[in-house]
């Protein structure tokens, strides 16, 4: 934030009824509504000269000051005892099957609390204690990322060199990534690409969408793997590959089509999906980084590997295709 402070905002009309984090979020420049929340919670919001929370509805006429920027501490990874499923390994690199509801690294903003505990790079420094730099120092080791509830494999680069070699592999696109999804409905073409650029929503900041100018160039291929009919509706489990790696990519261009990812809530999925006299759920998104294809960076080796779905995912496919 580079706004001068004290800052002083009058609620109007259209103000009325709105929490006073959103307001802030659409008042203040290139401001996340977590920042915002960071500034009431460091007591830096006044409401009519009183401290206030973040859900307080406004009524219009109010005066309200910002008096500071967040101060926020520290951030770096931290090395925790946390087991991986390491797939492969060597002196240049290693791959990681990602469990979901595992973050790879701590969020911008992010202090060293809860948030930052429990991340991929924090178990990786303690497997492995040094990885490459250039991802900087909350992000060592890491080519490449998997959102939070998407599972599957993962590269790390464990020194600079090979880091540097990865980079330019996927700059390329010469890394052949392929996921598995279940969607809602059926995709109406047995294959198709989504060629529709990416950036983020200008009012729910934690969401990317295709529907703004001047976005992010995003390419992802689907094919239909299996049409399902059940008694919760129509699904369509697709293979998906994509040449880009933009921000909740797949999720967010599936969803362009009207078929969000089962359980990726943000994106549109019912938290249940019920029919039958019954209803199941999914705590995470369907969504699975089921194979990877690289060129070694020291040695021009092709290497491949794949991991099948983990047993939640396999668990709820069955139940929606009526096995027991």
């Amino acid at each position: 934030m580079s706004q001068k402070f004290p800052e002083q905002f009058s609620v109007t009309a259209e103000g009325t009824g709105v929490r006073l984090d959103q307001f802030l979020v659409s008042k203040i420049a290139e401001v996340s509504r977590a920042r915002v929340q960071q500034l009431i919670e460091q007591g830096l919001v006044e409401v009519d000269g009183k401290a206030a929370k973040a859900s307080l509805r406004l009524r219009g006429g109010e005066q309200i000051r910002v008096l500071g920027p967040v101060t926020i501490e520290p951030l770096r990874a931290i090395a925790e005892d946390i087991p991986l499923d390491i797939v492969y390994e060597d002196a240049d690199l290693a791959v990681i099957n990602k469990p979901a509801g595992m973050r790879v690294h701590a969020g911008a903003g992010a202090t060293e609390d809860a948030r930052n505990r429990g991340t991929l790079v924090n178990a990786l420094l303690h497997r492995f204690g040094k990885l490459s730099e250039v991802g900087g120092e909350l992000r060592p080791g890491i080519v490449h990322r998997l959102d939070k509830e998407t599972s599957g494999l993962i590269l790390v680069a464990k020194n600079d060199e090979a880091h540097r070699r990865l980079a330019a592999q996927f700059a390329k696109r010469e890394v052949k990534k392929t996921y598995v999804a279940l969607v809602h409905g059926w995709a109406r073409a047995e294959r198709g690409t989504i060629d529709k650029s990416i950036s983020r929503d200008s009012v729910r900041r934690v969401r990317m969408t295709t529907r703004r100018a001047g976005g992010r160039v995003a390419i992802t291929h689907y094919r239909v793997l299996k049409r399902i009919e059940s008694r919760f509706g129509k699904f369509t489990l697709l293979q998906v590959n994509i040449d880009t790696g933009r921000t909740h990519q797949i999720r967010v261009h599936l969803a362009s089509l009207g078929h969000p990812v089962v359980g990726d809530t943000v994106y549109g999925a019912p938290e249940q999906v019920k029919g039958g006299g019954g209803a199941i759920s999914l705590e995470r998104n369907f969504l699975h980084a089921g194979a990877l294809e690289l060129k070694h960076p020291r040695t021009g080796e092709t290497l491949s590997f794949a991991r099948e779905l983990p047993g939640e995912l396999a668990e709820f496919l069955g139940r929606v295709e009526g096995n027991p």
